[in-house]
């Protein structure tokens, strides 16, 4: 069944073409706009992704970790005092203005953390150190804004809410969901350029101590600490997701996007199958005409549509990796992880297994008369 089913495709080329383009088509709308939709999944919270803690301290209701409160740098102590608890740094992340050479100005967010510690700090860096960031006005920057930024080289001197800082080091591919480039600092420097007391903090990153269970640790420090709130790592990620994801239009756009791609992509999957077995149905008539049973149509035309699925797939992939690739030098990063591209391959033959179901009716109830006639 496999040979005929693969010559029942490759006899008619241009056949072949049209289906294979169809399929392509829909499977790369597919993976474009879920690439979209992951990419910004990622990159909504990707600072708490990356922190490093397992706990987070914050002012009480704070709704995300981009919309943080000031509160008394002495929490910290009574945090260090809690049983389970390794580390509690101070952490600062907030909106400033950056200064451009042409005199208007560009919204960074400054992020502001213990170097000793190193939570909530850059990661991926690709020039520079950590380290550099113990001189005082210094910074490191995203290579990605560099060009929006206005920055040439290591070493430029810039301006941050009127205040001289320095560009010590790049990173690679720490993008925002707000657009306002992520500016890491160390958190005494960042006090310089924020509005923000020597008392004061904004977060208190916690590190569980080795064998301490995070959530009994955070308990702990929900019961010592007052008026402010204790939240897991996990948690702040899913908040500051859930609201720049879910609760803006940029989110919930995307998520329709891929929804419209996924639905457009089964109707033309499903039409340009269909078409392709309508076209060999005078085939379908010889073999039943020459005895085979409905199962044998069945088996050749599934097989057909498994060819189809696997040859458009294989071309889609390629493409999509392609864009994904190409992306990552912009602010709308298409990501194609190994498990999504695995997802879209059960997708491409689920799809295309389905539609030929559509036409199968049409090929088992064909009169086997119809080959003798002209």
């Amino acid at each position: 069944m496999f040979n005929l089913a693969w010559k029942n495709l490759i006899h008619d080329q241009t056949r072949l073409l049209v289906t294979l383009v169809g399929i392509v088509f829909a499977l790369v709308l597919i993976i474009v706009q879920f690439g979209l939709f992951l990419g910004f999944l990622d990159t909504s919270a990707n600072v708490v992704e990356k922190s490093g803690a397992d706990l987070w301290v914050t002012a009480p209701g704070i709704p995300h970790v981009n919309g943080g409160s000031a509160f008394k740098e002495s929490k910290r102590w009574q945090a260090l005092a809690v049983d389970g608890v390794e580390r509690a740094d101070v952490y600062a992340l907030f909106f400033v203005n950056w200064k451009l050479a042409s005199g208007s100005t560009e919204a960074v967010q400054i992020a502001g953390f213990d170097l000793d510690g190193g939570m909530g700090g850059p990661w991926n860096i690709t020039a520079g150190s950590v380290e550099e960031l113990r001189g005082e006005d210094t910074v490191i920057v995203d290579e990605l804004y560099k060009s929006k930024l206005g920055i040439t080289h290591l070493g430029q001197t810039v301006e941050i809410n009127g205040r001289r800082a320095r560009v010590v080091g790049y990173t690679r591919g720490i993008r925002s969901f707000t657009t306002s480039p992520y500016i890491f600092t160390s958190f005494k420097n960042a006090q310089n350029y924020l509005p923000l007391a020597e008392d004061e903090t904004m977060f208190l990153l916690i590190r569980a101590a080795a064998g301490a269970n995070p959530e009994t640790v955070r308990k702990a420090l929900a019961a010592k600490l007052t008026s402010v709130d204790v939240t897991t790592n996990r948690e702040m990620w899913r908040r500051t997701q859930n609201y720049w994801v879910f609760s803006t239009g940029a989110g919930i756009t995307t998520l329709m996007g891929a929804i419209l791609g996924l639905i457009v992509g089964i109707v033309v999957v499903a039409q340009t199958i269909y078409a392709a077995t309508v076209d060999h149905i005078r085939e379908f008539g010889t073999m039943k005409a020459m005895g085979a049973s409905n199962a044998r149509i069945y088996e050749v035309i599934l097989v057909q549509a498994g060819l189809s699925a696997l040859m458009g797939y294989s071309l889609a992939i390629a493409i999509g990796w392609f864009v994904s690739r190409q992306s990552e030098g912009g602010n709308a990063p298409i990501a194609l992880p190994p498990e999504v591209a695995g997802g879209i391959l059960a997708l491409a033959l689920l799809m295309c297994m389905g539609a030929s179901i559509i036409s199968i009716r049409k090929a088992t109830t064909i009169d086997p008369a119809m080959v003798f006639r002209g």
